[in-house]
């Protein structure tokens, strides 16, 4: 049955929780991946009531139930090639998906919550006619993760967490229009952090931009962990092993499996029409972590710090399009 398990998760496309321990335990607590069934089960598809979405806005298919319809591809280098048409919409949704960001992180400073910045969120995704992609999706209970510190991944917008000088945090932000996906997280200083915050920052952002600059069409996808997890080891961090990039459009997670870390599995081969994310998650200590019992919020096992910057990419016939790249009024890195 684990064995099963395992296969059914490597194999939809999304992100992957490598089971430990107990593994039926480790899946019941960590995420259940493999399709809504498996959600029900758990109980993690109760719908959100506390945002209203309006009318007129499109929903993905899981804001209801919470259960996501669309199905990966059962082998992980069957690759979706878009139209030039879907091409367009994906364009729409990544420069929404940056608006929403940047106006988040403008709102990052000592003393606000991470709950305000969700309400940020929330607001400027509704202001310009989309939805917020993880609300509800699998049964997330907010509009964005906001991943502090210690936290890799997934982090629950909370009232009572505010954010005090010297903090780093991860916002996590996805929308959806025009039946696609957007998604891209940036990291964000609270006033004066110390010199190993800058360091893991800088050095993320460094192999998430050299990951990014090979890609074109014609590279196998298991190149991009290979640049990362060079770059990251040689300056003393490590590569979080258990979440993943992912295809992204129609569906908010789905093949290509995009490793951050040396494999050899066939993860298929770069096309023009495809659309990725990568989003490096680097660690000042341990690559291994753990999930509360939120059931969402993962932290490292040490306790010590981990980044990550995200794009939604787009394969071309000559290279790669950012379509969540930065504009001239978005918020600046310390290096920038």
């Amino acid at each position: 049955l684990v064995k099963v398990m395992k296969g059914l998760i490597q194999l939809s496309g999304v992100r992957i929780r490598h089971l430990a321990g107990n593994p039926i335990e480790g899946f019941r607590r960590r995420r259940s991946l493999c399709s809504g069934f498996f959600d029900s089960l758990l109980g993690r598809t109760a719908k959100n009531k506390s945002y209203h979405i309006p009318d007129h806005i499109e929903r993905p298919d899981y804001a209801e139930d919470g259960c996501p319809k669309g199905v990966p591809p059962v082998f992980p280098w069957i690759i979706y090639q878009n139209t030039p048409e879907e091409m367009e919409c994906a364009r729409e949704a990544g420069r929404i998906s940056r608006e929403v960001l940047d106006a988040a992180g403008k709102a990052v400073q000592a003393g606000v919550s991470t709950a305000e910045i969700d309400e940020v969120v929330y607001a400027e995704t509704i202001k310009r006619g989309a939805y917020p992609s993880p609300l509800n999706y699998r049964g997330f209970p907010k509009c964005v993760c906001t991943s502090l510190n210690e936290v890799v991944c997934h982090g629950i917008p909370d009232t009572n967490r505010k954010f005090v000088n010297g903090d780093i945090v991860n916002i996590d932000v996805s929308c959806y229009i025009r039946g696609y996906h957007g998604d891209n997280s940036e990291m964000f200083c609270v006033g004066e952090v110390d010199d190993d915050a800058k360091k893991l920052l800088k050095v993320t952002y460094d192999s998430w931009q050299a990951a990014i600059a090979i890609c074109r069409p014609g590279v196998p996808y298991n190149k991009i962990g290979q640049v990362i997890d060079s770059y990251v080891t040689n300056h003393g961090f490590s590569t979080t092993k258990n979440f993943l990039g992912h295809g992204v459009g129609k569906i908010f997670h789905t093949t290509p499996n995009v490793f951050h870390f040396h494999t050899a599995k066939d993860l298929g081969i770069m096309a023009p029409g495809h659309i990725f994310t990568i989003e490096p998650m680097v660690n000042e200590g341990t690559d291994q972590n753990y999930t509360l019992d939120d059931g969402w919020t993962t932290v490292t096992s040490d306790n010590k710090r981990s980044a990550q910057f995200e794009h939604t990419l787009l394969i071309t016939e000559t290279g790669v399009e950012i379509l969540t790249k930065k504009s001239e009024s978005s918020p600046k890195q310390f290096w920038e």
